[in-house]
């Protein structure tokens, strides 16, 4: 895996730390081990799969639901970085 630059230099993980580790256990099948390291990977894989659609169809819509996508994504990667903070 990629270390961190943040945390190897300021010495606190950044709002990304995680999403690695969290790929490779959704990858091995280890569903709730990826939602303890890093929650925001379930909000961003529907989000980039509605949006690899979007660009092959034209999805009536796809505005509010890629506004609706983009903000609980970033909801859940800010939330957890503070809670990682505390």
């Amino acid at each position: 895996m990629l270390p961190c630059f943040s945390k190897r230099i300021l010495g606190f993980e950044c709002p990304g730390c995680g999403l690695q580790r969290s790929i490779a256990f959704l990858i091995r099948g280890e569903f709730e081990a990826a939602f303890h390291i890093y929650p925001a990977i379930y909000a961003m894989i529907p989000l980039v799969v509605f949006l690899i659609a979007n660009s092959f169809f034209k999805i009536k819509y796809a505005s509010i639901v890629i506004k609706t996508l983009m903000i609980s994504t970033v909801v859940l990667i800010l939330g957890n970085f503070f809670l990682k903070l505390i």
